[in-house]
């Protein structure tokens, strides 16, 4: 009697089992600044996807090209600044977390910051590499809350 075989190909471990190493988060990093750009961008990049520009005209043209849970700008930069570009950013892309870096913190900035860009967090500098990744990690997990609650 001739047995019937399974036409199902046989599923390898790797396959039965959920990926151990799933995609990273997309994380979009802005600063005129070469050195600190390349220093943040080597510190996230153990742990999310990071895309660098170093201008807010070169972050606006990106934004468009892939999606990104989380924008980090420097504030000052040639051609228009940080607070701004967050502010545009905002309108556009709604869930995606927004934080400013800057030198310096004036109250009228700190109003904006909260009415107009609704910022996750700033940074004020010197920003420690520990805390640009813990702050990076909080505003992934309010992205994906925010995606899941609409």
């Amino acid at each position: 009697m001739n047995s019937m075989r399974s036409t199902i190909p046989a599923m390898s471990a790797a396959e039965d089992t959920p990926a151990s190493t799933s995609p990273k988060d997309a994380v979009l990093l802005i600063d005129d600044e070469l050195t600190l750009l390349e220093v943040f961008a080597d510190a996230l990049r153990s742990q999310f996807d990071v895309t660098t520009a170093t201008s807010a005209r070169e972050a606006e043209f990106i934004l468009h090209k892939k999606p990104f849970k989380v924008v980090i700008a420097d504030h000052l930069m040639p051609g228009g600044n940080g607070m701004n570009f967050l502010v545009r950013a905002r309108e556009e892309f709604p869930h995606m977390q927004r934080i400013l870096v800057t030198g310096y913190m004036k109250p009228e900035m700190l109003m904006r910051s909260v009415n107009e860009a609704a910022l996750f967090r700033y940074l004020l500098k010197p920003v420690t590499l520990p805390e640009l990744l813990q702050v990076v990690a909080a505003a992934v997990k309010v992205h994906d809350a925010s995606l899941a609650a609409s």
